[in-house]
């Protein structure tokens, strides 16, 4: 062995990749009485991590406290490095993030294509905001069908497929999405989990994703969350979830 080579570096690691969104000692409420406990989660670019637990648990305040609606206590939510403390909700957006409450959100009297229309209406690329739009009526074909209906005649499927395709009109490289499973029927369920799963594998997308159907929300996430009374009290990979019957029974119902 020569002397060069001996004193050559060993392999090269690369280094860890940077969370997309990192949460860090997150504790926030209501008026005095806190309802998250120093959280503490990472969503990696181009992964969905999925949030479970029982009603009150602190998931739809987690999202709403993520997205700059709630102002919290204590803590850090980090987006690509940058805290976003300061940041107002319209600018998150800007840098990345979208954000589906529960409910859906739709404007009832406004058609398809002007709700859709919402999701784009800061972007300046006036050219790449339209092939947004034609991109969404790809992906659902429904509405692209309805286009010129109001929102209250869709169906609650297509009500959710408009709250998540107008949330994608803005091109989000995160997407914080609230209980969409909520009032929909298995099979259309199904296709919005599937949907989601594709954005993550064909386009990067990375996704936060609050849902009470525990089982649907883990057959496409790659992480889950496990959140009881305002607290993590697991953060693992989606499968080793799937096989914990111990945590499901005590805190996910199956």
């Amino acid at each position: 062995m020569t002397a060069a080579t001996e004193s050559s570096p060993g392999p090269r690691h690369a280094a860890p990749e940077e969370p997309l969104l990192r949460i860090q000692g997150l504790t926030a409420g209501y008026g005095a009485a806190p309802v998250l406990h120093d959280v503490t989660l990472t969503v990696p670019p181009g992964a969905i991590v999925a949030v479970l637990g029982a009603n009150g648990a602190g998931k739809t305040t987690l999202l709403r406290t993520v997205s700059g609606l709630l102002r919290p206590s204590a803590g850090t939510v980090r987006l690509s490095g940058a805290d976003l403390a300061r940041v107002p909700v319209e600018h998150r957006v800007r840098r990345g993030m979208a954000h589906v409450p529960e409910g859906r959100g739709v404007v009832a009297e406004l058609t398809v294509d002007e709700n859709l229309r919402l999701g784009g209406l800061w972007r300046t690329d006036r050219r790449d905001a339209r092939r947004a739009l034609d991109e969404v009526y790809a992906l659902f074909e429904p509405l692209a069908r309805r286009r010129g209906h109001a929102g209250h005649q869709l169906s609650g499927g297509e009500r959710q497929m408009l709250a998540v395709g107008r949330a994608l009109v803005a091109r989000p490289r995160l997407l914080l999405l609230d209980e969409p499973s909520l009032g929909l029927a298995p099979r259309v369920t199904a296709q919005l989990m599937g949907l989601l799963a594709s954005l993550r594998d064909d386009t990067g997308l990375a996704v936060l994703l609050v849902e009470q159907n525990v089982r649907s929300a883990l057959s496409v996430a790659d992480r889950g969350v496990v959140m009881s009374l305002g607290r993590v009290v697991r953060d693992a990979d989606a499968a080793e979830l799937r096989d914990d019957d111990a945590l499901r029974h005590a805190y996910l119902g199956f």
